[in-house]
């Protein structure tokens, strides 16, 4: 695979060489920089460690991690693996010409952070009825069985921590790239919240 890390922008619409409307996401790809190198030899497998998002102070161990890269501090690290690590050098700075218009890219993100939500917003339960008196309206209710089991079945969904998961969509269409601006548009929606760090990889020789 061969990947750069960006930040997502938001999403607009553009249109075509023949007039059709596609939209679009925009993803910002300005300052990711190749933080560490693996190889095989000496790590046991090729990837690239890349950095992205500006951070004005980091830990001693970080310190030195970045100063040995020779690259400013970074917000967000993320690994990629690839089968072309000797050809890029930590310090290196990507951009989106690494990219073309009509590359098809699997891009990854985060969800939007819901906090401690209710069964109701986290899985879609009907709830009970709204009627006055009801005092079941979206609580959770009877659980268990009765005599047998006699407890919860295993993978009951409940109340509890909703979001930040890690997102995939594969085979989005690169609709333009600005160089200039290191800008990627893509076509579609992709995972996480504007803002949000987001991973766009392509297979390697397409």
């Amino acid at each position: 695979m061969i990947g750069i890390l960006g930040k997502k922008l938001g999403m607009l619409r553009i249109f075509d060489e023949e007039g059709n409307m596609v939209p679009v996401t925009v993803i910002d790809v300005e300052g990711c920089y190749v933080v560490q190198k693996k190889l095989k030899e000496t790590d046991g497998y090729n990837a690239l460690q890349l950095g992205i998002g500006e951070k004005k102070r980091v830990n001693k161990p970080l310190e030195g991690h970045f100063k040995k890269a020779g690259v400013p501090y970074r917000q967000r690290l993320v690994e990629i693996r690839t089968k072309n690590t000797p050809e890029f050098n930590p310090g290196e700075k990507l951009n989106a010409d690494i990219f073309k218009e009509g590359d098809l890219v699997d891009v990854t993100g985060w969800t939007k952070g819901r906090g401690f939500t209710g069964g109701v917003k986290r899985w879609n339960w009907s709830g009970g009825p709204r009627s006055h008196g009801s005092m079941f309206h979206r609580r959770i209710g009877s659980l268990g069985g009765t005599t047998d089991p006699g407890r919860p079945w295993k993978g009951r969904t409940l109340p509890g921590h909703y979001g930040t998961e890690r997102v995939t969509v594969k085979k989005l269409k690169v609709v333009k790239v600005d160089k200039e601006k290191n800008l990627l548009m893509v076509k579609g929606a992709v995972p996480g919240p504007k803002g949000g760090v987001v991973v766009i990889r392509k297979e390697e020789g397409k």
